[in-house]
């Protein structure tokens, strides 16, 4: 995974199902407690909608959001 926020708010989810129900309930909320980028934010969101984040393995999530970030970040 690209960012250090990016890795702190997956593990963040994965590691109490305090956080990962609320991440369920409002993804934007839960969010907006990490430094991510827009670029990041829109990807896990894609990576939720598709895979089901918190359903997934860290595997099919640094596949999915490696690939995702690629494709939504900003072109040079």
């Amino acid at each position: 995974m690209k960012s250090q926020a990016l890795q702190d708010l997956v593990k963040n989810i994965f590691s109490d199902e305090k956080n990962k129900a609320e991440f369920m309930s409002n993804p934007d909320s839960f969010l907006s407690r990490f430094s991510l980028t827009e670029e990041e934010k829109k990807a896990v969101l894609i990576t939720h909608e598709k895979l089901g984040l918190v359903s997934s393995n860290s595997q099919q999530l640094e596949a999915s959001i490696g690939p995702t970030w690629t494709w939504s970040a900003p072109t040079p």
